[in-house]
């Protein structure tokens, strides 16, 4: 029987690394863009990510301004998978209840990305 070399180990390892990005997946994605309100409904245990346009220029970027209520959903982590398409902000759903999320692009004198986000019982939605 061969043993893998050291390089044949090093090679499968890197192939399965993909793209770059920390998170294995964005669950459901939700698109928002500048001086827009996007509306995210899920339920406690979902994975969801917020989405908006990356624009390649040196200093443009998106930050998250205002993290959502710790109890309904909690911040994981920001990816950007590829090379200046989407910025992706992951998130998990917790607990029942409505919050809001914005992100700031950069330069700070653009609008917000907004998402209004309801985490509903499962079979029901939030009033």
């Amino acid at each position: 029987m061969m043993r893998p070399t050291a390089a044949v180990l090093l090679a499968l390892l890197l192939a399965g690394c993909g793209g770059g990005t920390a998170v294995s997946h964005f669950g459901t994605v939700v698109k928002g863009r500048e001086g827009a309100t996007a509306q995210v409904e899920l339920e406690p245990g979902q994975r969801f990510s917020l989405a908006v346009p990356d624009t390649p220029a040196p200093g443009d970027d998106w930050r998250l301004v205002e993290v959502p209520d710790p109890k309904v959903a909690s911040f994981i982590s920001e990816e950007q998978p590829d090379e200046g398409g989407t910025a992706y902000f992951v998130f998990n759903a917790k607990r029942p209840g409505v919050t809001e999320v914005r992100l700031r692009p950069a330069p700070p004198a653009k609008e917000d990305a907004v998402f209004s986000v309801t985490v509903r019982e499962r079979g029901r939605t939030v009033p």
